[in-house]
């Protein structure tokens, strides 16, 4: 069997071709006539998708932000995945192992609207961003802006650029319910320099959801001469956007979360003409000038998840991301709208319902969000993650395409009792 030939047989066929999907497709096509905000609406859709994931019955799991778990055809053929790499070992490992990497990495290039000479397939945001945090050219004296609402493991990442090559490093409160975007630009501004060099911000905060207006921070940023760094590890795959349009100059996301690909895998974009200038994280051998595999140095790790990204982007791609977008919306608003103003909940998500999608945060007054999370899985069965910091004080709510309104009126119910 000569290369090309095992390359194609090891991609195998396409999920489209098996009855679920073609159903699927079927069902789409009967209510193509409706808006993205009507089929977020339509259960007879969702109760399909829903058939397609294994959940456990013992809690309603509103806990997707860290890990959503894959829908059954998804998880099928990583199994194969797996069972292909060990059957084929160190032969696929010398043979086809790049040029399928490469084939994953082109169809995310597409999906997230780069190119694909732009972007590399990590491990995670974590490793992404810390690419960048660790590989910046710093000089000593120069300063870096960061949010207190950033996450925990980039902003240990800058502490330790501190302290290593003498860097500043200043950290803003982002305003938690702006009147406009430019309240959001303005804070971050306030804090530039003239020894400003990089300014890391989330896409969407995970710890309340809140959807930030990159390209207009990144317009600011730029035109004082600092590049911008985005967290994105919440937003791709879960909002409809352009990479290419929000004029970043670097960008790290994780597709074990909306994308639902096998946890150990993430990808880094890097604005042409940056490339260059950052360090690996893992040395490299020579390469060409501007090449961004200098920066992808991983060595041996799981090859069958690379490979199961493809899957992962068809499955995505067979809901839709205008659709998915309006349905985790939908379903955010649906359980919001039910406890906003009932005394002693406290919702700590912008109003704006613009500024957010699938992620809320609530909590109830002089209740710890700890014991909250506890209260919600041992007597209501509700599986939620406790927040508590960075001015933040509840539980993070993060349902997935599979989860029901009947899930979400129990849930309700139960904050209803709390409170």
């Amino acid at each position: 069997m000569d290369k090309r030939t095992f390359l194609k047989n090891l991609m195998g066929a396409s999920l489209a071709t098996t009855p679920f999907f073609k159903e699927i497709q079927k069902l789409s096509e009967h209510y193509s006539w409706q808006t993205p905000l009507e089929f977020a609406q339509n259960e007879d859709f969702w109760a399909k998708i829903r058939k397609d994931y294994l959940l456990k019955p013992d809690y309603v799991n509103l806990e997707n932000g860290y890990y959503c778990m894959l829908p059954q055809p998804t998880l099928e053929r990583y199994l194969q995945r797996i069972r292909d790499v060990n059957y084929q070992a160190s032969y696929y490992m010398r043979t086809v192992q790049w040029e399928n990497k490469a084939q994953s990495a082109s169809a995310l290039a597409d999906l997230a609207h780069c190119e694909s000479e732009e972007l590399i397939i990590t491990r995670n945001t974590t490793e992404s961003l810390d690419t960048i945090i660790q590989g910046f050219p710093w000089k000593r004296g120069d300063e870096a802006i960061v949010a207190n609402q950033d996450y925990g493991a980039m902003l240990n990442m800058f502490k330790q650029v501190e302290a290593r090559q003498g860097i500043s490093v200043k950290a803003i409160d982002v305003p938690m319910n702006p009147s406009r975007d430019e309240v959001i630009v303005e804070a971050y501004r306030k804090a530039i320099t003239p020894k400003t060099r990089l300014l890391m911000v989330c896409h969407m905060i995970n710890i309340t959801g809140h959807i930030l207006p990159i390209r207009k921070i990144c317009d600011m940023a730029h035109s004082a001469g600092v590049e911008v760094m985005v967290d994105g590890a919440h937003a791709f795959a879960h909002i409809d956007f352009n990479i290419k349009e929000l004029d970043c100059d670097y960008y790290g996301t994780s597709l074990h979360k909306w994308l639902s690909v096998p946890l150990g895998a993430g990808f880094l974009y890097v604005k042409k003409g940056k490339i260059d200038k950052i360090w690996p994280l893992i040395a490299e051998g020579p390469t060409k000038p501007g090449e961004i595999r200098r920066l992808n140095h991983t060595g041996t790790h799981p090859v069958a998840t690379d490979l199961t990204i493809m899957d992962s982007i068809e499955y995505h791609q067979m809901i839709g991301i205008q659709r998915k977008e309006a349905r985790l919306r939908y379903l955010q608003n649906y359980w919001v709208d039910k406890v906003k103003g009932i005394e002693s909940i406290v919702i700590n998500t912008p109003s704006d319902k613009d500024r957010s999608c699938a992620i809320a945060n609530v909590g109830i007054k002089n209740m710890k969000p700890s014991e909250m999370a506890k209260t919600l899985l041992n007597e209501h069965n509700i599986w939620t993650v406790s927040i508590d910091g960075a001015g933040v004080h509840g539980c993070r709510i993060t349902p997935n395409v599979y989860t029901t309104t009947q899930e979400l009126d129990k849930f309700v119910q139960a904050l209803k009792d709390m409170a």
